[in-house]
């Protein structure tokens, strides 16, 4: 992607050469629990602290954060245990405190993120700093806005981004709090492979029993690092309890967690190449296969012309998605992806009989005889 400088992301003294990992409170509450918490998480050799202090909340009434009340405590934490700071900024006023206090990074949150005035407001007083920042995706799936508040950090002069993948809010019924949608930083890590991602587990879990299957998916996917919430009394938290787990629970987390090879160069390839060629081979098929559907659904398009049938056909439909899924699930494939498929080839075909149908009426039109 053109316009956009992305410099590698660091922290000095960190091994960056190993997954990012950034722990500590969802909310700072009091000195005692701040302190405490990055106190734990140092003893474990985590170098990174993030804590809230300014919470935007669904609702008024619930613990919005304790605010600038809690940046002293902050610096303490630096001071006390030599870990980098950060906290979440959602106007530029945040941005200012934050530096004036010494903050070391700062992040934006799914909901300020899906704000373009607000994230250029954080854009322009972050101008001339000189910290990394992380942008975590916009609460719905847009990927579009996720990389535009990217781009308006990175033309602020920020060149130390990263990106956070915290989940999206869907009405499906879910297991998880906030969906992973794994494609969508997928995508954003083709379109923008100099970015590093990190994955937030707790927003996506919303339940610690979550975690580990999302920190091992994030770590398979080779994204860069987590950043989990982490509280030294968790249950006793004043925001996110169910989601948040203890310093010696994340360091089980981490040491129970699979890391991959994802440099394979100097790995034996014969049986990968194989692999790879046949999927190429599957893929291709798959192609000529879509091909032909769509020559089909273009003959039935003028089929439906010619004899005045509309377009869709609701009960149609119905048919083939039920057919479909219940093949799909005898063939061992998810019927959640299977639907998609299928909704998309729908949808393709409907767009594709309208063409047809809105041509053939133009041509009819511009025929006639005066």
């Amino acid at each position: 992607m053109k316009n956009i400088n992305i410099e590698p992301f660091s922290f000095p003294g960190c091994d960056m050469s190993r997954p990012i990992i950034i722990a500590g409170p969802c909310s700072a509450e009091t000195e005692e629990q701040t302190l405490a918490t990055a106190q734990a998480l140092a003893a474990l050799d985590v170098k990174i602290f993030r804590a809230g202090l300014w919470k935007p909340r669904t609702r008024p009434g619930a613990f919005e954060g304790v605010g600038v009340e809690g940046l002293p405590w902050m610096q303490k934490v630096k001071k006390e245990t030599g870990m980098y700071v950060g906290t979440e900024v959602a106007t530029a006023q945040h941005v200012f405190e934050a530096l004036k206090y010494g903050i070391d990074f700062v992040w934006i949150g799914a909901r300020t993120t899906a704000n373009p005035f607000a994230v250029q407001e954080i854009a322009d007083a972050l101008r001339g700093a000189k910290i990394p920042v992380m942008v975590k995706n916009p609460v719905n799936p847009d990927l579009e806005l996720w990389i535009g508040a990217v781009e308006r950090i990175n033309r602020a002069g920020i060149t130390q981004i990263a990106a956070i993948h915290r989940g999206f809010s869907t009405y499906a019924r879910s297991e998880f709090r906030n969906h992973p949608q794994w494609l969508i930083p997928i995508e954003l890590h083709r379109r923008l492979p100099e970015l590093p991602i990190l994955t937030d587990p707790s927003h996506i879990a919303g339940n610690r029993t979550l975690l580990a299957q999302i920190c091992q998916q994030a770590m398979d996917i080779n994204f860069n690092g987590l950043i989990v919430e982490t509280h030294f009394r968790p249950d006793e938290a004043w925001s996110d309890a169910q989601q948040q787990i203890t310093p010696q629970q994340l360091r089980q987390l981490i040491d129970s967690l699979k890391f991959r090879k994802h440099d394979i160069e100097n790995i034996p390839r014969t049986v990968l190449d194989d692999l790879r060629m046949h999927i190429d081979d599957v893929d291709n098929q798959l192609i000529e296969l879509l091909s032909e559907r769509m020559k089909i659904s273009k003959a039935i398009g003028i089929y439906k012309l010619e004899n005045n049938i509309t377009i869709l056909q609701s009960r149609r439909y119905n048919e083939i998605i039920r057919d479909r899924n219940l093949k799909a699930v005898q063939k061992g494939l998810g019927g959640e992806f299977v639907d998609k498929i299928f909704e998309t080839i729908h949808e393709e075909s409907v767009l594709l009989q309208s063409k047809v149908m809105n041509s053939k009426l133009n041509n009819s039109s511009t025929n006639k005889t005066p």
